[in-house]
């Protein structure tokens, strides 16, 4: 029996340990996913900052969680549930993938946005109005935007950082690719962070960064569709949200013409 995707070649450049769901979905769909991580997510050298950090929860009023990652690294240096036992502390997650790996951990999820998975979901909730006298700590990776915690500064908040993992560029074999760019055999590429596209012109040879321009690309956020514009991408599609089943069902859309491919 015929099935949707019927061969197409999906390029999925998720970190490798968050591809195998989505490539799982392509496949069941008769696709071909292509893994190519352009991103991995690994720990810090220095552990002493984290560790005191870690010690100073019960001095928050919020913690703020910016990605699923950044709680599966607090978990690596977390020595005991501190979190858990502070009733003080309330616990806000970036999304709903968020919540889950927080729930998963068995910490408590005080505020998620119901719609929207960025810092304007979380400064949008009520409970991020009145920030006067409010401490906050962001736990995130190394970098990263700044709307968050300055809107919040802005807003009256004392708010510090807490930096518990490092993006960098995994070791991967790109002949493949390479190969399949040659011969115009990739058919869709999927994106889900702009530190993963950047990374995927630094990982393929520069011969083939024009074949890319013309293959039709799936982001999850608007910021990613409009930076892969100024790249130089022609046909760029946005999912309703970052899962992978929203990915899988816009893949589906590029194969059967329902996308307008909006720049």
């Amino acid at each position: 029996m015929s099935k949707l995707l019927n061969d197409v070649r999906v390029l999925v450049t998720r970190p490798a340990h968050q591809a195998e769901n989505l490539c799982g979905l392509l496949e069941e769909q008769g696709g071909i996913p292509v893994r190519f991580p352009t991103l991995a997510i690994a720990a810090l050298e220095n552990k002493q900052p984290i560790k005191a950090g870690l010690a100073q929860w019960k001095t928050y009023q919020w913690l703020i969680f910016i990605s699923a990652n950044a709680v599966t690294m607090h978990s690596y240096y977390s020595d005991d549930d501190k979190i858990k036992r502070l009733n003080s502390v309330q616990i806000a997650a970036i999304g709903k993938a968020t919540a889950e790996a927080l729930l998963l951990a068995g910490l408590p999820v005080d505020l998620v946005p119901e719609q929207g998975y960025d810092s304007e979901a979380v400064l949008a909730m009520p409970a991020m109005q009145q920030m006067q006298g409010q401490r906050c700590l962001i736990i995130r990776g190394v970098g990263g935007r700044e709307a968050l915690a300055t809107t919040l500064r802005s807003r009256g908040a004392v708010v510090d950082y807490l930096e518990v993992y490092q993006r960098i560029i995994p070791c991967s074999d790109s002949s493949a690719v390479n190969l399949l760019l040659a011969q115009n055999r990739l058919d869709v590429i999927t994106v889900t962070s702009v530190t993963a596209l950047q990374n995927l012109f630094i990982m393929l040879d520069e011969q083939y960064h024009q074949r890319l321009f013309m293959i039709p690309l799936i982001v999850i956020s608007d910021r990613i569709r409009h930076i892969a514009a100024d790249i130089g991408f022609k046909r760029i599609a946005v999912t309703n949200s970052p899962s992978d089943v929203a990915i899988l069902e816009t893949v589906k859309m590029y194969v059967t013409g329902g996308l307008a491919w909006p720049n």
